[in-house]
């Protein structure tokens, strides 16, 4: 089943994928690996922002990772023309704007990962950071980034 098909029998629909905010590209394809820079959460078209611990419970947490994971796959389907060329995802990288005594960034990264294995099923699984910080680029939330590789 390709994924665009496994998108469908999910009933997930991918975001367009957002320009850059700085000075860098969404994906870097090299050695066989697409290199994603870090993606923030837009849902309904809004950026999540806040700090984990104080105003965004571990709901809206989790479901910003999500967000980012969906723009990852966005950015994944942009650059390389088709998911289909994905043959795993290596690593998530999930930074969380967090409060100094927050300490569930691994539950808010989950919302990322279960997206990854709900679409690639074991290819999904992988290995992950999950790191608090006091701040993040226009207040965002979460933001994640991802090392993907692709099929030869």
């Amino acid at each position: 089943m390709s994924i665009e098909h496994r998108l469908a029998e999910l009933g997930i629909e991918l975001p367009a994928a957002a320009a850059p905010v700085a000075a860098y590209v969404p994906v870097v394809v090299a050695g066989g690996l697409a290199h994603v820079s870090g993606q923030l959460p837009f849902i309904d078209g809004q950026l999540v922002t806040g700090r984990l611990g104080e105003d965004v419970s571990l709901e809206q947490g989790t479901a910003a990772a999500r967000a980012c994971g969906l723009m990852i796959l966005a950015q994944l389907n942009s650059a390389l023309g088709s998911l289909d060329r994905v043959e795993r995802i290596v690593k998530l990288g999930a930074f969380v704007n967090s409060a100094a005594n927050f300490i569930d960034q691994p539950k808010v990264a989950n919302g990322a990962s279960e997206l990854m294995v709900e679409v690639f099923g074991d290819a999904g699984k992988h290995a992950r950071s999950a790191v608090g910080v006091p701040v993040l680029p226009l207040g965002a939330a979460v933001e994640v980034d991802a090392v993907v590789a692709l099929k030869p």
